[in-house]
């Protein structure tokens, strides 16, 4: 019964407040001592993937994944992969497609359920014959792509991934949308709607004759996913998107060690994605629930620059 009940971390009293410790780390956080090294490798179908290693000559290996609209530049998977560095890994930034700061060069994208770029870029890396120790961590939309791609994988999962962490992740998608959708997020729904809404049109504008935008301007998700994502990505609308794509659904049949963390003040989280009795039942999925961190926040001060969830990443998979 792997459940973690702690719930140790205490901010300053000015980052107790959910949106502060949210919106200040995604917009002033800075890693300055971690520099990356990028490399392109073309997928199957005939697009791309842009990886951003931070490299010392390891044989253990992290790789993290990005939330929605964002990239591995990012200060959270930047801060990340710097604490797994100095205990003397290499850390790998996966860019989903057309995040990297360049479009990808088809019509499809990435979403919250697509595993299969991650599938190449760990084959990639094993393909490498230098790791032994692999560890997976994945930020909101790339934790619930970390959490369902294991259990995918079930049993079969490559041996040299041992442990996996994961944070603030809407895993039961559907609920999250709507828990989403509500005024206390209007800020954040804004935000992400003024980049989603513009890559919509470029792909109408490059791809004509195999996508025409239906809804000029979607406020929500439900209204994006249902005009673009959906259809693109071969789904019969928004509703079946999010059900099937739901990493919640697939964590009986995750076999390694995986570690959830949601804070219980993350106003993009519903109450399903707290699965408090799953990870009662599992013997791999563990869950941690502070009552603060926001979404992706976990502000810790510090000369350090280690925020709380990179040291319980670090703990969990070292221990």
């Amino acid at each position: 019964m792997p459940f973690i009940s702690k719930d140790d971390y205490l901010p300053p009293w000015f980052f107790r407040n959910t949106y502060v410790n949210t919106i200040y780390p995604s917009l002033r956080r800075t890693v300055p001592d971690l520099h990356y090294e990028r490399e392109r490798i073309d997928t199957p179908d005939g697009d791309f993937l842009d990886l951003d290693w931070a490299t010392q000559g390891s044989d253990r290996l992290v790789v993290v994944l990005h939330g929605l609209e964002s990239s591995a530049e990012r200060g959270y998977i930047k801060g990340m992969i710097r604490r797994f560095f100095l205990e003397g890994w290499d850390g790998l930034g996966m860019n989903f497609r057309g995040c990297s700061g360049e479009n990808n060069r088809l019509l499809r994208t990435y979403h919250i359920g697509e595993t299969g770029d991650l599938d190449l870029v760990l084959q990639h890396a094993l393909a490498k014959n230098q790791y032994r120790e692999i560890a997976l961590v994945g930020f909101s939309l790339g934790g619930n792509v970390v959490m369902k791609y294991l259990g995918e994988k079930g049993a079969q999962v490559y041996p040299e991934i041992k442990k996996a962490v994961a944070i603030s992740v809407p895993c039961d998608v559907p609920s999250a949308n709507a828990e989403f959708n509500k005024l206390k997020n209007w800020i954040y729904m804004y935000r992400f709607m003024s980049t989603l809404n513009p890559k919509m049109h470029e792909k109408a504008q490059r791809f004509p004759d195999q996508f025409q935008v239906s809804i000029p301007k979607p406020r929500n998700f439900g209204e994006f996913d249902g005009a673009f994502t959906a259809p693109v990505h071969g789904f019969a609308s928004a509703e079946e998107y999010w059900k099937r794509n739901s990493s919640i659904l697939f964590f009986p049949d995750i076999h390694i060690p995986t570690l959830l963390i949601n804070a219980k003040d993350d106003t993009f989280l519903s109450p399903s994605c707290f699965p408090y009795e799953l990870a009662e039942q599992s013997p791999y999925f563990h869950l941690m629930t502070p009552r603060y961190g926001g979404h992706c926040g976990f502000y810790t001060p510090g000369k350090r620059n280690v925020y709380w969830s990179e040291e319980q990443a670090w703990a969990f998979v070292a221990g």
